[in-house]
């Protein structure tokens, strides 16, 4: 399976979802992943709490669907990505190591996943640029 390009996806689209999240105040989300492809997808993030890092999931989104996974304006201008189809195959390509649980979790630190009863995953690096909104649209192989 081809994986998604998320780094020219983002460049190409982030702009003018950032300035549509940003018209919304009543509905906005401050860090959205948008499922532009032809499956289900399962999505979780990673992203700097205090001194450490914290993993979180699990989102399930449909096709031509958001999902907002953190309500709270960003204060990080790294976000983590690692998503996966429905059968746990993942979609993206990344090269962070952290924490993911099989079921929906929230995990604290990225150090020893294994012997904490967690798995290591290879998260992708979103660059939100500083903005306090971002929008991630995650698309089918070949697509934009």
């Amino acid at each position: 399976m081809k994986q998604v390009n998320l780094h020219k996806v983002t460049k190409i689209l982030a702009a003018g979802a950032v300035a549509v999240l940003g018209v919304s105040a009543q509905a906005r989300a401050e860090f959205a992943v948008c499922n532009q492809s032809f499956d289900v997808v399962n999505v979780a993030i990673g992203q700097l709490s205090g001194d450490q890092f914290e993993t979180e999931g699990w989102w399930t989104i449909g096709t031509n669907q958001c999902a907002n996974v953190v309500k709270e304006e960003l204060g990080n201008r790294y976000i983590y990505v690692y998503a996966t189809d429905v059968f746990g195959q993942p979609i993206i390509d990344g090269t962070v190591s952290m924490c993911i649980g099989e079921k929906r979790f929230v995990i604290e630190g990225i150090e020893n996943c294994w012997e904490r009863g967690h798995k290591a995953a290879k998260f992708r690096e979103v660059d939100t640029q500083d903005t306090v909104r971002w929008t991630l649209f995650l698309s089918p192989p070949g697509g934009l």
